[in-house]
């Protein structure tokens, strides 16, 4: 018998000799169909013909159960070798010696390969119930199993359990506890391990003391320890170590460790990682050794703002000092959008770069940025304010204090500094840097032994102005992702990318809380002063708002480059009143009067003119008093008196002409 196209076989001349059927028979049955030659006989090859046993009738597969007892192993047999592959997942565990916890010797971990190998074929036809149907005649049969494996032992060297029980519990205990369950407890008895699990947290915990010792120190205080010249103490607790505990039960020796098995024992990657947290500080310990958060660029510019704060390299020539530079990148195009510049890294520096940045934003006409992420170490006095969300911006991320992979400015300033800086400047790089980024300082030998010798200092002005000359070449750079923008500038994908989704530029938000502010008053009910200048109120009826008796407001406003005052805006406490416009006067000799002169003469008109109507408007109704002790006639003399009309005289009239007061 054998196994042909996934089906048990037998040989015709099998069927013939065996006594099963006669010549004559097995051709009448071959040709009515009613068996199934998989494999016709003869030909140049002289290949015999082979007969499905499943397609036999049932008497004539009886005579062949009969003279084949084992013949059905024979298909399971098969399946098995047509499935197995080594297990490489396997091949690497049992090298681990991490996850051993010991290390095998080459002819266990093949041992223990190919035992996991074979196991998976068995459970494979096991969560297969069709093909298990079809090779066992019905359900899964665990004693065929364990024959047909006992079977290949020769075949494939393993060494699974013969017995029909223990072959389904070494399964399971295979399915529940992994590759660990196929070591012998020879290799996996932590009473037999030298090194168990305790001795090995020892170790550790010698070797994460405050002065960093050398593993060969650690090494020279675990033997002090054993050997009780060195007491250990639990600092949680206050538990003293006890050295017997430490004793080879055999000898009751003390449990000698050499050198190189501390050493790997430090050195194992998991131990390594637990060593490093306890060594280095938080900040070097999340750069170093803890995963970090993968993320992808965005589509649109505007959609998100980064800020940072930067010194820059070289020094100034009255102080000695480095400028504090504060720096917002557009996260997509990578554009610098907003810079300041101070001697002292304060909140000024913050607000000046904000301002610097929503003087461009409202010079290109974009709207207000949807999203934007801050330090918190300059920032935090704004997250109740300012920085809240839905305040100015809709999206505020509070990146997290010291993680300088959180800010996408980080990467950008670096960049910035290689790409451009390091070209236009000499001096720009690190005393730790390597090659070309490398560079030195030589020290001045006086008697506080700090002082560096710098090579060249600069005034206030020329530092920031090659600075911005360093932005603007970095911002008119092919934009690094030309993949995605082909051709494009950082300043072309800043300005073609906009979000079409962003809301329009709040100016009153920006200035009330990132602008100028003076307390002032409203005058002759219409103008305010700002700056040394008059500001108009919108309307006569902003008056409404105000508190009685209380003229005194607050003007808030964003200034432009020079300082001037931009979209002036008064409010009375919190309470918004107005936004008011820069009265603009005209010449007073009449001479000299241009177009714009009068185009300034009518607006002001303009102004007046409301101004009366709204007092017309609103005007008090007159009326009359009558005492008790008073007759109607009496009342009505009191009546009778000269009204004012539109015919009246201009000269009789009490009022004079507001205009000639101008």
């Amino acid at each position: 018998m054998e196994y042909y196209g996934n089906r048990l076989c037998i040989s015709a001349r099998e069927l013939v000799d065996g006594g099963i059927m006669s010549v004559p028979n097995y051709k009448a049955m071959s040709n009515r169909g009613r068996i199934d030659v998989v494999r016709r006989g003869g030909g140049a090859a002289g290949q015999y013909a082979l007969v499905a046993v499943d397609s036999l009738p049932r008497d004539y597969k009886a005579k062949v159960q009969a003279l084949y007892p084992d013949g059905d192993l024979t298909h399971l047999k098969g399946w098995v070798c047509s499935n197995y592959e080594t297990d490489q997942a396997a091949v690497v565990f049992f090298h681990d010696k991490s996850k051993t916890g010991v290390e095998l010797p080459q002819d266990k971990i093949h041992e223990y390969v190919v035992n996991a190998s074979v196991l998976n074929c068995c459970i494979r036809l096991y969560e297969r119930a069709a093909t298990a149907q079809k090779l066992f005649g019905g359900k899964y049969n665990w004693e065929q199993m364990a024959k047909a494996i006992e079977a290949l032992r020769e075949e494939y060297g393993h060494t699974l359990p013969a017995s029909t029980l223990r072959f389904r519990k070494k399964v399971n205990e295979y399915k529940r506890d992994g590759y660990g369950c196929l070591i012998s407890g020879k290799f996996g008895n932590q009473s037999a391990r030298k090194v168990d699990y305790r001795t090995e947290r020892l170790i550790l915990s010698l070797a994460v003391l405050p002065n960093k010792p050398y593993n060969s120190t650690t090494h020279d205080n675990y033997l002090s320890f054993v050997c009780g010249e060195l007491d250990v103490f639990d600092l949680k607790t206050g538990e003293l170590f006890n050295p017997n505990d430490w004793t080879d039960p055999k000898t009751g020796e003390p449990k000698e460790l050499s050198e190189s098995t501390i050493c790997n024992y430090l050195n194992k990657p998991a131990n390594k990682v637990l060593i490093e947290q306890s060594l280095t500080s938080w900040t070097t310990f999340m750069h170093e050794q803890m995963p970090h958060m993968h993320r992808h660029g965005g589509n649109f510019s505007l959609s998100q703002i980064t800020m940072d704060d930067v010194d820059l390299t070289r020094k100034l020539r009255d102080t000695k000092q480095r400028v504090h530079a504060y720096y917002a990148y557009d996260v997509v195009s990578q554009c610098v959008v907003g810079a300041s510049y101070a001697r002292k890294k304060d909140e000024g520096l913050v607000v000046d770069c904000f301002r610097d940045m929503f003087r461009l934003i409202d010079k290109m006409g974009w709207g207000m940025p949807a999203g934007i992420e801050v330090e918190n170490h300059l920032m935090s006095q704004y997250k109740d304010g300012f920085l809240q969300a839905g305040t100015a911006f809709p999206f505020v991320r509070f990146c997290a204090p010291q993680n300088s992979q959180e800010k996408y400015a980080e990467p950008l300033n670096g960049a910035k500094k290689r790409s451009v800086i390091h070209k236009n400047h000499e001096g720009i790089g690190r005393f730790y840097g390597k090659g070309k980024w490398r560079q030195e300082y030589k020290k001045v030998s006086d008697e506080t032994n700090e002082l560096y010798e710098d090579k060249e200092y600069f005034s206030w002005e020329q530092l920031v102005e090659e600075d911005r000359r360093d932005s603007y070449e970095w911002n008119h750079q092919l934009h690094p992702n030309q993949k995605k923008f082909p051709g494009m500038t950082r300043w072309d994908v800043l300005c073609e990318c906009v979000n079409p989704t962003l809301q329009p530029l709040d100016k009153l938000t920006l200035a009330r809380y990132i602008g100028e502010r003076v307390d002032t008053s409203i005058r002759r009910n219409s103008t305010v002063k700002v700056c040394y200048e008059d500001w108009w109120l919108s309307d006569t009826s902003v008056l409404e708002k105000l508190r009685p008796n209380d003229y005194k407001v607050t003007a808030y406003w964003l200034p432009d480059e020079e300082g001037k005052p931009t979209g002036v805006f008064i409010f009375q406490g919190d309470k918004y009143i107005d936004q008011v416009e820069k009265v603009k006067t005209y010449n007073r000799v009449m001479a000299e009067q241009t177009e714009k002169d009068t185009v300034n003469y009518i607006e002001q008109r303009k102004k007046i003119a409301k101004f009366s109507k709204y007092v017309k408007d609103h005007a008090i109704d007159k009326v009359g008093i009558l005492k008790p002790s008073e007759t109607p006639v009496q009342a009505e003399a009191v009546m009778l008196k000269p009204q004012v009309t539109d015919e009246t005289p201009v000269a009789s009239r009490w009022s004079p002409d507001p205009i000639a007061d101008i």
